[in-house]
């Protein structure tokens, strides 16, 4: 598929952070009457070390030069799945960014998982976005699991929760022994659901480090009998927007589920974010999880007032396909 004439593409950069984030909030707000992404959420996720912007993103421009269009195509650590994030408001150009989205996918995302099963690639489309979701429907993608972003209101403080029989709390990640004792709950709590596992160690201690809204320091352990069993992970991706925190993980081991541990671990972010004075706590859920997520937050009071359907179309793997026609 080629551009409509006078159009044109080029590679994305970092420095395209602050138009993408504007134009996004427009085309957002105008569906959903609040902005979707924060400046600094985009800007974190065009700095995190798994994009290449050269290969991995596209801008594309008007015949005036103006901003008509854009997309990064991610993929997972094994290979498997390609994380879409697309914004045009035009069919013709949604469809050129998929194209150019699904042939990095079928070229660069080989890994075994892709090997045997061929290569997924995954576009959010928020329920309202009725034009996105013609266009990848059409494409042959199908819903996959479904994503609500869950948020609670504050009237005044949150109290804090009295910490459990026998649990150790420890408030921060800050140095390499007490990372890696987070990377190992997030693996093993995660092992069930391969999508959502974390990165290989040091990429993932990398991407944390690349976000302005993140510091360890926002990072909580619960331990039982002196291991780590438990975690959240906090950052201020909507402070600037909405003026509340983020639960960006949140979780427990198998072993230790059961014990009001993800209950304990959510209040103590909703206190923590109210005694900071923010309005709320967001964060969000797969309503596939596998463990009983959705009901953990619905019961300490949390709403959905987002909802995004994954769609996913699976590619079969083709060699050398990992080109860019710009």
């Amino acid at each position: 598929m080629k551009l409509p004439d006078g159009y044109a593409a080029r590679p994305m950069r970092l420095a395209d952070a602050a138009l993408i984030a504007d134009r996004s909030a427009a085309y957002t707000t105008a569906l959903l009457g609040f902005a979707m992404h924060s400046p600094e959420d985009v800007a974190n996720y065009l700095r995190d070390p798994a994009i290449d912007l050269a290969t991995d993103g596209w801008v594309v421009l008007d015949p005036n030069g103006e901003f008509a269009g854009s997309a990064t195509a991610v993929a997972n650590s094994d290979g498997s799945r390609v994380n879409v994030d697309i914004l045009s408001d035009t069919a013709l150009i949604l469809n050129w960014l998929l194209d150019q989205a699904e042939q990095r996918a079928a070229g660069c995302a080989g890994g075994p998982a892709a090997d045997r099963s061929g290569v997924g690639v995954r576009v959010g489309v928020v329920r309202q976005d009725v034009g996105l979701r013609e266009v990848v429907a059409a494409r042959g993608s199908a819903v996959d699991t479904t994503i609500h972003r869950m948020r609670i209101g504050f009237d005044g403080a949150a109290p804090a929760p009295a910490v459990p029989d026998g649990v150790v709390v420890r408030r921060g990640a800050l140095d390499e022994p007490s990372r890696r004792a987070v990377h190992a709950v997030l693996m093993e709590a995660f092992a069930e659901q391969p999508s959502a596992l974390p990165r290989p160690f040091e990429e993932w201690v990398a991407s944390r480090e690349s976000r302005s809204t993140f510091d360890w320091s926002q990072v909580t352990i619960v331990e039982l009998d002196g291991r780590p069993v438990g975690v959240t992970e906090c950052n201020d991706n909507f402070v600037s927007t909405d003026n509340c925190g983020y639960v960006g993980r949140l979780a427990v081991v198998p072993s230790a589920r059961g014990l009001g541990l993800a209950k304990f671990l959510l209040r103590t972010a909703f206190a923590t974010d109210a005694a900071a004075g923010r309005s709320g706590t967001i964060l969000h859920v797969d309503t596939h999880n596998p463990t009983p997520a959705v009901a953990l937050y619905t019961g300490l009071g949390m709403r959905p007032d987002l909802i995004t359907d994954s769609w996913l179309r699976i590619l079969n793997q083709v060699p050398g396909a990992c080109r860019s026609e710009i």
